[in-house]
């Protein structure tokens, strides 16, 4: 049920009204700060080992690499580079982390090294490259 107010104004006395109807109250939109995405790759015990080397995957890196449904298309919106161990990985559109570890397993995979290493996350921003922990005892127990 709704109330009706009724004002009588008093001789010579003004009566005024204002309404807003939400002028100036437009919702504002915030302006999107440019994030960049960046991952890190640790490949220290595998290169280190001999048995991987970080030139070579960061050049697959940039072959496979899809920007816009197109290989080859880095351009300046993803940068991959390679400090001795370590392989970066920075996007300036988004750019998932796991499709970096997909790229890796089939990396590994190419190589023939899928079976002695795997990728295992380390932090929210960092992937490395880890050997498959073989047990002293599955040996002795295949021996017999």
């Amino acid at each position: 049920m709704t109330s009706l107010l009724l004002l009588i104004p008093q001789a010579g006395s003004t009566l005024s009204f204002s309404f807003r109807c939400g002028a100036g109250m437009a919702p504002q939109k915030d302006k999107k700060s440019k994030r960049t995405w960046k991952f890190v790759l640790d490949l220290t015990h595998p290169v280190e080992d001999g048995i991987f080397d970080s030139g070579n995957f960061e050049q697959f890196l940039k072959e496979k690499v899809k920007v816009n449904g197109k290989t080859g298309n880095l351009g300046s919106i993803v940068r991959i580079e390679h400090f001795k161990n370590k392989v970066t990985v920075m996007s300036e559109k988004q750019f998932s982390k796991r499709y970096l570890k997909y790229l890796t397993k089939k990396y590994l995979k190419k190589n023939n090294l899928r079976d002695w290493l795997r990728v295992v996350a380390a932090d929210k921003e960092t992937y490395e490259l880890r050997y498959f922990q073989i047990s002293q005892d599955e040996e002795s127990e295949s021996e017999e």
